[in-house]
């Protein structure tokens, strides 16, 4: 069984930084792709970026401010948030699926396997 563990939430000011972990345990790590999904308060829940092999994504809201990459030595994969916003604020889960398109959330699936999740709150 894939498990996903993140780390790195916290408060943040608008402008700042926060990097993101997740550490994933289990079999056949190097066939998923793994990201994040955030869900605000009230909002959708959103697809904000993944990574397979060789291939990234990153949703619309994120592009040019987030940073996603990954270890495979050490089965981990992390997200650099640069410039936050309030508007970032959300509980940040890491996914993982075989697919990318799903992690990417061009599905209506979701993904397979999912972390317990970490809060970022961004406010002055």
């Amino acid at each position: 069984q894939v498990q996903l563990v993140e780390s790195g939430g916290g408060l943040v000011q608008p402008g700042g930084s926060l990097r993101l972990t997740c550490a994933a345990s289990g079999p056949f790590l190097d066939d998923l792709a793994i990201g994040w999904f955030r869900q605000a308060p009230g909002k959708q829940r959103e697809a904000v970026s993944c990574i397979n092999k060789n291939n990234g994504y990153y949703g619309d809201s994120v592009k040019d401010r987030f940073t996603i990459s990954r270890d495979h030595a050490k089965n981990t994969v992390y997200l650099q948030m640069n410039s936050l916003k309030p508007e970032d604020t959300a509980v940040y889960y890491c996914v993982a699926d075989r697919l990318l398109t799903v992690v990417a959330g061009f599905s209506s699936q979701p993904p397979d396997y999912w972390g317990q999740g970490t809060q970022v709150t961004v406010s002055s």
